[in-house]
């Protein structure tokens, strides 16, 4: 775990930083190998995936490359490289959603 990740994390505000702190727990548990740093000012995970706090909610990025038209659709957002998934509260955080999205990015 990346010192300077728990530092951002930590300087977020409710309910942002709860947010972040389970997106963050799924992401390690998931994969406890996984490299952890902070890339683009936010906490960014194997080139795969990263957690950005914004003023009204959370977004956990993904990469979309080797991803069919499909599953880019499952996503949010028009970035030619990464799409996400908004989280606006703690309560909306779908775990099981989210594991089968961080294993469809990991498989590619």
């Amino acid at each position: 775990m990346d010192n300077k990740v728990e530092e951002y994390i930590e300087k977020q505000k409710s309910p942002q930083k709860e947010i972040c702190q389970k997106l963050r727990e799924i992401i390690l548990n998931k994969f406890p190998n996984i490299k952890e740093e902070m890339k683009y000012g936010v906490p960014y995970y194997g080139n795969k995936y990263y957690i950005v706090a914004l003023k009204t909610h959370v977004n956990l990025g993904f990469s979309i490359k080797d991803l069919t038209e499909k599953e880019i659709s499952l996503l949010e957002g028009s970035g030619k490289t990464v799409r996400h998934l908004k989280v606006n509260s703690f309560e909306d955080i779908d775990e099981e959603e989210i594991l089968k999205l961080l294993k469809m990015v990991m498989d590619k």
